[in-house]
């Protein structure tokens, strides 16, 4: 069992960027599952902490991840942070003009990697920055209003270079009402996708699938859990809406009353 604990974890192919970037996280996994599977055939779990020489005038090596600590973030417009990484001493990525890096690490959970040209001089001692854009939406679908919601969500997995957070809400009676639930399990794998649902006539989570349980909630969306739901986002969202005319009736006055201003959302 502890060697088990110790595995590396397969990546899914959402964790992939798609960018050709070296190392790929699947190129870092068969690594690490084989120095894994070295160390547990000696029965050494020392093994698992080698590391491979790095050169002596970069902090970078293209064969693993080197772990670096955030020294700050700058927020410079609504969606655009200036994120600024500690280098030890006065060491240097020694990065050619135009080349990129591959940032790695964990968002809702997830793994996740992407590829970044350093906005700082290749020659930059004890530091790099980046330039990161995160847009924030929250979709609130009744019913068949869940329809209009899929070709967005499909546009934002599908482009590489989006980096927009999505939350979906949908609204639904009962577990069995709900549409699409392979389609919205597979885009619930993305890392910047969350999806929740909301089921009036159901009364307890014990009923559903475990894999459900967590992101559900019984009763209805009303004004508090609309409130939990705003604040649980990263940044004041836009909002789309789609459901009846009482439905969306609801959500405009729940989303006024949680600090949503009118010009931050949409009606369908």
């Amino acid at each position: 069992d502890d060697w088990l604990a110790l595995k590396p974890q397969e990546p899914s192919p959402s964790q992939c960027c798609g960018s050709g970037c070296k190392p790929c996280i699947y190129d870092v996994y068969e690594k690490e599952l084989a120095q894994w599977e070295r160390a547990k055939a000696k029965q050494d779990k020392s093994l698992l902490m080698e590391k491979k020489e790095q050169s002596s005038n970069s902090e970078l090596n293209p064969d693993t991840f080197t772990a670096f600590n955030i020294s700050s973030v700058e927020q410079l417009t609504e969606d655009t942070y200036q994120y600024k990484f500690e280098l030890p001493g006065n060491s240097s990525l020694q990065l050619s003009l135009g080349q990129h890096i591959v940032l790695r690490g964990m968002v809702n959970g997830l793994e996740v990697q992407r590829a970044y040209t350093p906005i700082s001089p290749g020659n930059a001692e004890g530091y790099f920055e980046v330039l990161m854009k995160h847009g924030e939406l929250l979709m609130l679908a009744s019913g068949t209003g869940l329809t209009p919601m899929l070709p967005i969500l499909q546009s934002i997995t599908d482009d590489e270079e989006d980096e927009t957070f999505v939350t979906l809400v949908g609204c639904f009676r009962t577990f069995d009402n709900i549409y699409l639930k392979p389609l919205l399990q597979d885009l619930a794998r993305y890392w910047n996708i969350r999806i929740l649902y909301v089921l009036s006539q159901e009364t307890s989570l014990e009923k559903l699938p475990w894999s459900y349980q967590e992101n559900t909630y019984t009763g209805r969306l009303n004004e508090d859990l609309m409130k939990t739901i705003v604040n649980s986002c990263r940044r004041k969202p836009f909002v789309l809406i789609c459901g009846s005319s009482a439905f969306n009736e609801d959500m405009s006055r729940y989303l006024k009353a949680s600090g949503v201003e009118e010009n931050s959302y949409f009606v369908f």
